[in-house]
C-alpha cells in the first residue's frame, strides 16, 4: 500500500524523488523483473536503486540502463545451470582437461591433508564473465552514484559478520560479491574482505536508501516465508528456515517504512526454481499490476517522464596493453599462452571470455577478474587480476557399469605442482568386476611441446562363441559352444604433445605393452591347471597420433566434428626373433554432428583401420568390432548388432548413420544403422568383391545424468547368426 501522508501538501509541480529497494531472493528475484515492467508501464521515473543478492543482479543490470523487456528477453536466454555451476563450454579445455572432465562425478579438495567439502558449488567465474559482459558500456563509471540511475548494493564480511555497502568500485566485483549466495557460490575476495550474500545481514537495504535523499520508496519483496511442519522435511529446509527469522523479523520492521510495498506470491517457488523464471516474472508483473493506480499517481507527481536509452554495447575494443597480475606460482607467459590474446590489437569480447574460459579451466586458478580500462579516447588496457587456487590435492569418484567390465567403481587421487608449476599427477583405482588402474603424469608447457606419461592395468573376461575363436586362432574343433577369453593389457607410455587452439593435437611417443589372453575352458597347463595362454607376449613401439575435436559433448553432441589419425609401428616384441617380423598399425576415424531441427542432431561417422607387414601371431592386435558403452582399448570398435569381440580382422572399415532426439531436458531417443567390413585382406582389389558386408541396428535411450550419461540400447543384427542385445552403460566411461 502506498504511504502518501507526507506527499498530501506537494503540490503537482511538485518533483517527487523516487527509490527502489530490491531484496534477495534466489530464482525469486526474477519476480523483480515483472515489477519493472510495471514501472515503466506507469511511468514512474527512478531516482535511485538499492538491492541485495538478487535484488542487486537484476537492480545493478536496470541502474546501468536496460530496460525491463530487455532484462525479459535476456534472461531467457541465459542457462542458469551453467552460471551456478560455472560449466565451461567443452572447446575451452585442452584434450587432457576433457579426459578429466568427462571421467569424474564428483570431486572434493584435500585441505591439511583431510578431504573436505567444497566452499560451493562454484567460484562464480561464468557468471563473473556474464555480468562483466554486459556492463562493458559502463566500465568507466567507479562512481555508482553516477550510473544512468544511481545505485548501491549490499554485501558480508563472512569473517566479522558486519554488513557492508558498495556503491563504488568495479560494478561487475561489486554485484558478484552481493550475489554469492551461500553453499551455492564460495565467498568472494573483495576490497581486502571475503565476503558473501548481502542478504545474509541486509536483505532489504531501505534505511540506507532513505539517506541518499528520496522522498518516496516503492519495495519489491520476495525472500522466503516460514515453512510449515510438513515442508520441514529435510536438512535444507530446516536450514533454510533457521536463516530466514532474522531476515524475516527485520521485514516486520521495514515494511512499515516502504511507500508502495509490493509482494508476489511466489512461496511455490525455490531460490533455484530458476527453469520456472517465467511465472515467476508473471507473478511479479501481477503483484505489481495490483497497484498501477498508485504507481501512476506517483508518477503524475513527477517533472519528468520515465525514459530509458537503448543500450549500445561494446563489441570489440583496441587493446593496447594487457596487465597480469596475482600469480605467484604461475607465469605471465603461461597466463598469456592460455589467454591467447595478443596486444595491441583489436580484441572482442566474445574472444576474452574464451580466453578466460581457457585459463580457468585449467582449474589452477580459484577466479580471474578483469577490467577493460580506458587510457585514452582510443585506447583500453585490460587488467587480468588472478587468484591462484591453493588447493593442489584432490580425491575424485565415479561410478560405471556396462556389458565388458560390468560394475566398477573409481576412486582417483589427484596432486597438481608436485615437481613442476603447471603438471599434474592422476592415479585412478578401480574397483569391481574386472580392477584395473591408470596412472598419468602431465606436465602442460600450453603453446610449446607437452610432456605426459600414461601406465595403466586393464583386464575383462567374455564368453566368446568358440567357432569364432577356433577359426581366428586355429583350434581344433571341441565339443563346446563357447569358451571365456579373458584379456589382461598393460601399457605404458611416454610422448610429446603440442596443441593449437585447445581443439587440434599432435602426440609422439614410444609404448610397452604387454598382452596375455587365455582361457580356463579348456587345456591344461604344466602346473596341471587348467587352462591355455593363446598369447602372452610384450610389445615395443614408436607412435604418432593427430585429434581435432570441436565437439560440443562427447556423449550427445549436437554440432562439432572429431577426427582421429594415428600410426603404431612395432619394430620389437617377445616373440623370438626369427618367428617376428616387425608391422604396423593405422587407424582413421571421422565423426561429425550437426542439428537437423530443433532438438533432433544427426551424426555422421566413418572409420577404418589396418595391420601392415607380417603379422602371424599377433591376433591380439586384431581390430575387434561389437558392443557399445564401455571404454576401448587397443584395436576395439564399437558396432551396434554384434555382442563384444565378436567380429575381427586384420583391417575394417566401418559407416555409422545416427539421428538423436533430445525430447526433454537432458533425456534422448536415438536410432541408429551402422555397417562394416571386416577381414585379414579387406584392402585387396583382387578379393574385396568377395567380401561379406555386416550391419547392425540400434534403438536407444540416454539421460545425462550428474554421474554421466545413463544409456540403454536395444541392438539387432539382419545376420541370422546373431541374436538382439540390450547394452547398458551408467556413467562416464573409465
Amino acid at each position: 500500500m502506498l504511504n502518501v501522508e507526507a506527499q498530501q501538501q506537494q503540490t503537482d509541480s511538485t518533483d517527487v524523488k523516487v527509490g527502489l529497494v530490491l531484496s534477495g531472493g534466489g530464482a525469486k528475484g526474477l519476480a523483480h523483473i515483472g515489477v519493472l515492467k510495471v514501472i515503466e508501464k506507469a511511468g514512474v521515473r527512478l531516482d535511485y536503486i538499492s538491492g541485495s543478492s538478487m535484488g542487486a543482479i537484476v537492480g545493478g543490470l536496470y541502474a546501468s540502463g536496460y530496460s525491463a523487456k530487455q532484462l525479459d528477453s535476456l534472461f531467457h536466454t541465459v542457462d542458469f545451470n551453467n552460471l551456478i555451476q560455472d560449466i565451461l563450454p567443452r572447446d575451452s579445455k585442452t584434450f587432457y582437461e576433457k579426459e578429466d572432465a568427462e571421467k569424474y562425478a564428483l570431486t572434493l579438495p584435500i585441505v591439511d591433508k583431510k578431504v573436505s567439502l567444497p566452499k560451493g558449488i562454484s567460484n562464480g567465474q561464468n557468471f563473473y564473465n556474464f555480468y562483466s559482459k554486459l556492463t562493458t558500456h559502463v566500465r568507466h563509471i567507479s562512481d555508482f552514484g553516477k550510473l544512468p540511475i544511481p545505485f548501491f548494493c549490499t554485501g558480508t564480511d563472512i569473517e566479522t559478520g558486519e554488513g557492508l555497502i558498495f556503491d563504488k568500485g568495479y560494478l561487475p566485483d561489486a554485484v558478484t560479491a552481493s550475489g554469492a549466495l551461500p553453499t551455492v557460490y564460495s565467498p568472494v575476495k573483495y576490497k581486502g574482505r571475503l565476503v558473501t550474500d548481502g542478504g545474509v545481514t541486509n536483505n532489504y537495504p531501505i534505511e540506507e536508501i532513505k539517506k541518499r535523499g528520496v522522498e518516496l520508496v516503492i519495495g519489491v519483496d520476495v525472500q522466503d516465508t516460514l515453512m510449515n511442519k510438513k515442508q520441514l522435511n529435510s536438512v535444507t529446509n530446516i536450514m533454510l528456515q533457521i536463516s530466514n527469522f532474522r531476515t524475516i523479523k527485520d521485514m516486520k520492521r521495514k515494511q512499515p517504512l516502504t511507500d508502495v510495498y509490493i509482494k508476489p506470491d511466489i512461496k511455490d517457488y525455490s531460490v533455484i526454481s530458476f527453469d520456472r523464471g517465467d511465472e515467476i516474472i508473471d507473478e511479479g508483473a501481477r503483484s505489481a499490476e495490483e497497484q498501477i493506480t498508485i504507481l501512476k499517481e506517483i508518477a503524475a507527481k513527477q517533472s519528468s517522464l520515465f525514459k530509458k536509452e537503448t543500450i549500445k554495447r561494446n563489441k570489440d575494443i583496441l587493446a593496447v596493453f594487457l596487465d597480469i597480475e596475482g600469480h605467484k606460482r604461475f607465469t605471465r607467459a603461461y597466463i598469456k599462452g592460455k589467454l591467447r590474446l595478443k596486444t595491441p590489437s583489436f580484441v572482442s569480447l566474445e574472444d576474452l571470455n574464451k580466453g578466460l574460459d581457457n585459463l580457468y579451466s585449467t582449474g589452477n586458478f580459484e577466479r580471474i577478474r578483469y577490467k577493460i580500462r580506458q587510457k585514452s579516447l582510443i585506447d583500453s588496457e585490460i587488467q587480468i587480476k588472478v587468484e591462484e587456487s591453493p588447493i593442489k590435492s584432490f580425491v575424485r569418484f565415479g561410478l560405471h557399469y556396462d556389458n565388458l567390465y560390468k560394475s566398477a567403481a573409481l576412486v582417483n587421487y589427484t596432486r597438481k605442482n608436485l615437481f613442476f608449476k603447471s603438471d599434474v599427477l592422476s592415479l585412478d583405482g578401480i574397483l569391481g568386476d574386472q580392477p584395473r588402474y591408470n596412472f598419468n603424469y602431465y606436465i602442460d608447457k600450453g603453446y610449446y611441446w607437452s610432456v605426459g606419461i600414461n601406465h595403466r592395468l586393464y583386464q575383462y573376461e567374455r564368453a566368446l562363441d568358440f567357432a569364432f575363436v577356433r577359426n581366428r586362432l586355429g583350434l581344433p574343433d571341441l565339443p563346446i559352444n563357447f569358451l571365456d577369453f579373458e584379456t589382461l593389457d598393460i601399457t605404458s607410455q611416454l610422448y610429446l604433445e603440442t596443441i593449437l587452439g585447445q581443439k587440434f593435437g599432435f602426440r609422439i611417443g614410444i609404448e610397452h605393452k604387454f598382452l596375455k589372453n587365455s582361457t580356463e575352458t579348456i587345456g591344461v597347463n604344466r602346473n596341471q591347471v587348467p587352462g591355455t595362454v593363446f598369447s602372452n607376449i610384450n610389445y615395443y613401439s614408436a607412435y604418432a597420433a593427430v585429434k581435432y575435436d570441436s565437439l560440443d559433448d562427447k556423449y550427445f553432441p549436437t554440432t562439432g566434428v572429431l577426427f582421429e589419425g594415428s600410426f603404431s609401428g612395432y619394430p620389437f616384441s617377445s616373440i623370438p626373433s626369427e618367428e617376428f617380423e616387425e608391422f604396423a598399425v593405422t587407424k582413421l576415424s571421422l565423426s561429425s554432428a550437426a542439428p537437423i531441427k530443433t532438438n533432433l542432431t544427426g551424426l555422421l561417422q566413418v572409420e577404418g583401420g589396418v595391420r601392415l607387414g607380417n603379422t602371424t601371431g599377433v591376433n591380439s592386435l586384431d581390430f575387434f568390432l561389437g558392443g557399445f558403452g564401455s571404454k576401448t582399448i587397443n584395436n576395439q570398435v564399437s558396432f551396434y548388432g554384434y555382442d563384444f569381440l565378436q567380429l575381427s580382422g586384420e583391417s575394417y572399415v566401418k559407416g555409422l548413420v545416427q539421428l538423436d532426439y533430445n525430447f526433454w531436458k537432458k533425456h534422448h531417443l536415438n536410432v541408429a544403422a551402422n555397417f562394416a567390413n571386416v577381414g585379414d585382406e579387406i584392402f585387396n582389389l583382387r578379393d574385396i568383391y568377395e567380401l561379406k558386408g555386416f550391419s547392425g541396428y540400434a534403438l536407444g535411450y540416454g539421460y545425462n545424468s550428474p554421474i554421466g550419461p545413463i544409456q540403454v540400447k536395444y541392438s539387432f543384427s539382419d545376420d541370422p547368426k546373431t541374436v538382439s542385445e540390450v547394452f547398458f552403460s551408467v556413467g562416464y566411461w573409465f
